[in-house]
């Protein structure tokens, strides 16, 4: 069953200097909960083949994901993964940074679906609160590399199906 998590936050920072953060897979480990480690395995032009480790608790995973950034994109810098190995039978995430009064508007999309029924509904539980605490982390470095800023939800939104 596919758990899914939407959200979007305006953030005084340009376009690029969040696409930039996120795309900044190797830093990961510095600032985001649950993440132990992360390195870039392959690197050809705008895709990367990202390794993670991940753990909270008694559950400690790894997981491989195609990372795919496109900086000139028509409505703005994004940035798309899918996961290709681990503990995920479905992993797609998708970030857009788009021109917004304030600075930028993150939409962010989440959804995935463990190969472990346990692990599933384990995540599923604390899953919406985890996505905003991860979302907030990657404010937190954007004010700690560019300055401080204030935010606002726009529409945060989970379903499960």
């Amino acid at each position: 069953m596919i758990t899914r998590h939407a959200e979007r936050r305006a953030v005084r920072y340009t376009p690029m200097q969040m696409f930039e953060l996120v795309a900044d897979v190797g830093r990961y480990p510095e600032f985001l909960p649950w993440c132990h480690a992360a390195r870039i395995r392959r690197r050809e032009g705008a895709v990367e083949i990202a390794e993670f480790a991940i753990g909270f608790g008694p559950f400690h995973e790894k997981f491989v994901s195609r990372v795919v950034r496109a900086s000139d994109h028509a409505d703005g810098p994004r940035i798309d993964t899918t996961g290709t190995e681990g503990p995920f039978r479905h992993l797609v995430s998708h970030w857009k940074f788009l021109p917004h009064a304030d600075g930028t508007l993150i939409d962010f999309e989440l959804e995935f679906d463990f190969r472990s029924m346990l692990l599933q509904q384990t995540v599923r539980l604390l899953f919406a609160e985890a996505v905003r605490r991860m979302v907030a982390a990657f404010e937190a470095r954007a004010s700690k590399l560019y300055g401080g800023s204030t935010a606002r939800p726009a529409t945060p939104a989970s379903s499960t199906q």
